[in-house]
């Protein structure tokens, strides 16, 4: 919004507007508001979520024995201040008419709303099941599918590789692009689609999940800079990827959101973020590499997901198979709790391994 207002009024003189025009001026004050925003409203919105949710949110029994005790009664959903802040400082000061702003908004907005329809169900059951796996799936793939098919039909071509917005580029060769054509749409859902729940699987202790995606949202915002950038693209050899830099102003409202949840999600958690906001954070994490032409170093950057994923799937795959259980309990910052780490140690020690996965991934820009 305020993008649209310097560019209807710098023309008239009003210089102060002209710091606007500058997409650093701009993610920063994005990161500001969007902390502002959901700290401004923490307080009241935990009490007014506790009072309407009584019991909170149920607690998998088969679970670590002293989340029961520990966790109960501890309100859910509040990934909606995450994405009241998020929207709100991307709306207020991103350009409007970029297509990747609308991307990355549909699907943070959209995996936002159906995590909360999940925690809605949840909490008013007072089950752990929410809505069914199959729907929750196919309505995810639909929302990433619109979103990748708005950036490929919509988003400016770069004029020396016109074919960029539907092609795989990879780390390291600079000159290994693969052009899917509209196969692409399928990768780029799968890659959306893949992150949400990634972080959702992430997202079992308090502060584990936001701190990561922050991280990994300040390195995309750094390489959505770059790309976007002609001049920094051509000299670090990178796939030029015009109007993308303003996916920065993005990524910074997510850090900005971020922030102002940990103020209230920091151990002991007055609120979880559900995956109301695990969903739409990890979605929105898939959607910027999607739109920044770097899809594989995301398996770098967001490594720490992955690898949470991973557990899960080898566990599941080894107790059908063999009967046995590879972890003693799944995901894997469940297993290191069941080896008799405290809770915060493991929450401290992955957000080490996640700045180390984003500087290892940062790293492949110049490597070419």
């Amino acid at each position: 919004m305020f993008y649209w207002l310097y560019e209807q009024l710098s023309a008239d003189g009003y210089s102060v507007l002209r710091l606007l025009k500058y997409q650093t001026f701009r993610t920063g004050m994005a990161l500001f508001t969007a902390q502002l925003i959901v700290v401004a409203m923490g307080s009241r919105f935990i009490r007014w979520m506790q009072a309407k949710q009584g019991k909170g949110q149920p607690i998998r029994k088969e679970g670590i024995e002293r989340h029961i005790i520990e966790k109960a009664g501890t309100p859910t959903m509040g990934g909606v201040m995450i994405l009241a802040g998020l929207l709100g400082g991307t709306l207020l000061w991103s350009d409007l008419s970029n297509p990747y702003v609308w991307a990355v908004v549909i699907v943070t907005a959209g995996f936002g709303l159906l995590g909360f329809l999940d925690d809605y169900a949840k909490v008013t059951r007072q089950t752990t099941a929410g809505i069914s796996g199959p729907i929750r799936l196919a309505m995810e793939f639909a929302i990433a599918f619109a979103a990748v098919a708005l950036i490929i039909l919509f988003a400016t071509k770069p004029p020396e590789s016109p074919g960029l917005l539907t092609s795989v580029t990879f780390p390291v060769f600079k000159q290994l692009v693969l052009d899917m054509g509209w196969f692409y749409l399928l990768f780029g859902g799968f890659i959306i689609v893949g992150a949400a729940n990634a972080v959702n699987f992430t997202d079992g202790l308090d502060g584990l999940a936001t701190v990561p995606v922050m991280i990994a949202a300040a390195a995309y915002g750094v390489i959505a800079y770059l790309v976007g950038n002609f001049v920094f693209s051509n000299y670090l050899q990178l796939h030029f990827v015009p109007g993308v830099g303003e996916i920065a102003v993005f990524a910074g409202a997510l850090i900005g959101s971020g922030l102002g949840f940990l103020w209230y999600n920091a151990p002991p958690a007055k609120i979880f973020m559900g995956d109301t906001g695990s969903l739409a954070l990890g979605g929105a994490v898939g959607t910027v590499a999607v739109a920044t032409r770097h899809e594989i170093v995301l398996g770098v950057i967001g490594g720490l997901f992955v690898a949470e994923t991973l557990s899960v799937m080898i566990q599941v795959a080894s107790f059908k198979l063999t009967g046995k259980r590879v972890f003693r309990m799944a995901p894997v910052h469940h297993h290191f709790e069941k080896l008799g780490w405290s809770e915060s140690t493991v929450v401290i020690r992955f957000w080490i391994v996640a700045v180390m996965l984003a500087l290892l991934g940062l790293a492949t820009l110049k490597l070419r």
